[in-house]
């Protein structure tokens, strides 16, 4: 039986120090496991320097105020800590999950401003997200739930609530023998999937969803810059479900995802081709430079 999450050796940055792994506990009346105070991040470390470090960390804090509360702890001393939990593990190529919440505190309803937020950083090798599809491309379902309207959730946040309808979708999507599930938006156009982004190919050029109403991978944003280095013509726009039976060739950007090839959506077939390869090669050279 593979061990869990919570039995395991190693050090956990909690709260302003590393603790060990198995006593990095909180209450079972923190405030987020009732009510998805949370906000997270991802991130992958390479060779010992983690990609868009910043750039992740700045998100988080920017996650939180868009919940309405305040990390303690400022960027660079985050920063600093993720370091810490990398050499403490022994780690040099490993997934970096930095989180903060609201914890246990007087308030427990859904207002629960007098509640301190907790702050973690926990790190560990990862592999590729969906295994062999890394070469061979995913096959996707389709998700019966849709990203709501972003006048109903801080879309831009990075926050654990928002996962909910993404759980559910990929575990669907798993029992029908699925890497994952393409999800469309409030308005039916083609959204994401449950934690990574689009990218569609036709005649030479890429298509990908307008992040209107989702989160705007900081992979996705690099990809884009990457492809319009390479001369290639991006356009972000709304994409209507037909479409995808023009599309060529597909692949899913995310910190855990990398650059993954797609090679079906639904009755949809994708050829893992030439422009997908070049661009997964170039992004795996550019996070290991």
């Amino acid at each position: 039986m593979e061990t869990g999450y919570d039995d395991r050796d190693g050090k956990i940055w909690l709260d302003g120090q590393l603790v060990e792994w198995r006593d990095a506990k909180v209450h079972v009346l923190t405030h987020a496991l009732h009510y998805a105070s949370s906000v997270f991040e991802g991130e992958r470390c390479y060779s010992g320097k983690i990609f868009l470090d910043r750039k992740h960390t700045e998100r988080l804090h920017f996650s939180a105020n868009c919940l309405d509360f305040e990390i303690p702890y400022d960027v660079d001393t985050l920063m600093a800590a993720k370091q810490e939990v990398l050499k403490a593990n022994g780690l040099t190529d490993a997934y970096v999950r930095a989180f903060a919440w609201r914890g246990a505190g007087p308030d427990m309803g859904v207002a629960s401003a007098r509640n301190p937020v907790r702050t973690a950083i926990a790190a560990w090798h990862w592999g590729n997200y969906y295994g062999d599809a890394k070469t061979k491309g995913a096959k996707l379902d389709i998700a019966k739930w849709k990203r709501p309207s972003p006048e109903t959730i801080p879309h831009q946040a990075k926050a654990a609530g928002l996962y909910m309808i993404a759980t559910m979708s990929k575990h669907a999507a798993e029992a029908k023998g699925c890497s994952d599930a393409l999800m469309f938006d409030y308005r039916g156009y083609v959204a994401e999937c449950t934690g990574a982004n689009l990218f569609f190919v036709k005649d030479g050029e890429v298509h990908t969803p307008l992040p209107d109403c989702f989160l705007n991978g900081l992979t996705r944003q690099t990809v884009v810059k990457m492809l319009k280095e390479k001369g290639i013509t991006v356009h972000e726009r709304h994409i209507m479900p037909e479409e995808l039976e023009g599309f060529e060739q597909c692949w899913l950007t995310g910190t855990a995802a990398e650059v993954t090839p797609v090679g079906q959506i639904g009755d949809y077939q994708f050829e893992v081709g030439a422009l997908t390869l070049d661009i997964a090669k170039s992004y795996e050279d550019l996070v290991r430079a």
